[in-house]
């Protein structure tokens, strides 16, 4: 009889629990003006660090590091860790802006190029005269 009585109520508790056990509304206001923060102290190390010149990934690393961690902060504090589209789009402007270089394929210096080149251009042209030269001569003929 008050097993049953357990049964009965069960379901009653586990709502309550469920609904105590949400998580408050996304903060936008409060993740933008902290993570505007963390961009503009990432800004100012990127100017400092060049990054005109190229793809600047390996030296920046760090930085950028320091970024996702502060980005990553915020975004639990402000209850706004499950909306990954703010995050994607905050990482999104960063490399359009400073890492747009670092996908793009660039051709050798042509001295590199003649050089891989060259020896099979030669050894290629001389084949026909060293198989004569080495071909046994046969006059009798």
């Amino acid at each position: 009889m008050v097993l049953g009585a357990y049964l009965l109520v069960l379901p009653f508790i586990w709502t309550e629990i469920a609904a105590k056990s949400q998580y408050p509304p996304c903060d936008l206001h409060m993740f933008e003006s902290n993570v505007d923060n963390c961009l503009s102290d990432f800004n100012r190390s990127m100017e400092t660090e060049g990054y005109q010149a190229g793809c600047p990934w390996p030296g920046v690393k760090g930085i950028y590091n320091n970024l996702k961690i502060c980005v990553d902060d915020w975004a639990k504090v402000s209850w706004c860790q499950g909306q990954g589209s703010l995050i994607d789009k905050i990482f999104l402007k960063v490399h359009q802006k400073y890492f747009r270089q670092c996908g793009q394929v660039q051709d050798p210096p042509l001295v590199t190029v003649v050089m891989l080149i060259a020896p099979v251009v030669i050894a290629t042209l001389l084949m026909p005269a060293l198989c004569v030269k080495l071909a046994p001569s046969d006059t009798s003929l």
